[in-house]
This record gives structure tokens, C-alpha cells and sequence, in this order.
């Protein structure tokens, strides 16, 4: 075995980590755009100056704009914290919060509602990002997976899928 093969291959701590890092870094990026947009929006409303009337439409549609991204930054902060607990978490053995679901068909987080990831293959360079979709526990998908077994199989809206893997 070559040395640039023994560069891909990695345990399956090493996988689930680096599944578990790809989401967290997207998941600080939506912080960081929703604290810009945030502070744009609040700096927009001091730039515009002292109020003409209390009917300002201007300054109410900013200060809306600034709460809206202030939630969003909030829940992006929770899902954070949420993902850096699961990095220390040990791997469940069966589909459960914090564990990683390889369908035939689809690749599963089971974690936070992040919707779709990408994460760098780790055995081909010829297929460079693999899709996974962090999904919440109270997706019908989360529910249907819980406590699921490698072998295992569900059935949801008419689509069969076998559990290959849980990382």
C-alpha cells in the first residue's frame, strides 16, 4: 500500500469527527453571516438618524431585520454548542442523537435540524465531497431511525432504505 493511500484511510473515530467538524463549521458560518447581517442592519438604523415620526417605517423595518438575524445567530450558537458536545460524545452503537446513519440510499446525522453538508470523501480523490443531512429528533426521518440496528431497514413515503453503517 502506497503512502498516499494510507493518507486516506482513517479510523472510524477519525470519520465520525470530521463528519461532526464539517457540520460545525457550517453551522459557525451561519453565525457569522447572521452576526453581520445583524450589526449591518442595527448600524443601518443608527446611520439613518434620530426618528422623523414614531410611524418610521424605515427604522422599524431595520430594527425587524435586526431581530430576526439576532435569532438566527441564537440558534445557530445553540446548534454550536450542541455539536461540540457531540465531538467529545463516544460513537451510540445503535441510531440515536449524535450518531452518524449510512443508508443505501441516503448518510444521515442525527443531531441538529442543519439540513445538508458536505464533507470530504475519504477514500476516493476522484469523489471529492459526500453529502450528509444533520436532521433534528423531530424529523419523521430522526423517528423512524431511532434505534435502529446496522441491517436494519425503514420504510418512509414509499422509500425502503437499508442501514449499512453507524458511525
Amino acid at each position: 500500500m502506497c503512502s498516499k493511500q494510507k493518507e486516506l484511510i482513517m479510523t472510524r473515530q477519525q470519520r465520525r469527527i470530521q463528519i461532526i467538524q464539517a457540520c460545525l463549521d457550517q453551522q459557525k458560518e451561519l453565525a457569522d453571516t447572521a452576526r453581520r447581517e445583524m450589526d449591518s442592519a442595527q448600524q443601518q438604523s443608527n446611520d439613518y438618524g434620530a426618528n422623523v415620526d414614531r410611524y418610521d417605517s424605515y427604522r422599524t423595518k431595520m430594527m425587524r431585520a435586526r431581530d430576526m438575524y439576532a435569532k438566527q445567530l441564537s440558534n445557530a450558537n445553540a446548534g454550536i454548542r450542541v455539536l461540540q458536545s457531540l465531538l467529545a460524545a463516544p460513537a451510540p452503537a445503535k441510531a440515536d442523537h449524535g450518531a452518524i446513519v449510512v443508508t443505501d440510499k441516503q448518510k444521515f446525522f442525527l443531531s441538529i435540524g442543519a439540513g445538508k453538508f458536505l464533507v470530504p470523501h475519504r477514500a476516493t480523490p476522484e469523489m471529492l465531497q459526500e453529502t450528509f443531512f444533520a436532521i433534528s429528533a423531530q424529523t419523521p426521518v430522526y423517528m423512524a431511525l431511532k434505534g435502529k440496528s446496522a441491517g436494519d431497514s425503514i420504510t418512509l413515503n414509499g422509500m425502503t432504505q437499508t442501514i449499512i453503517d453507524i458511525l
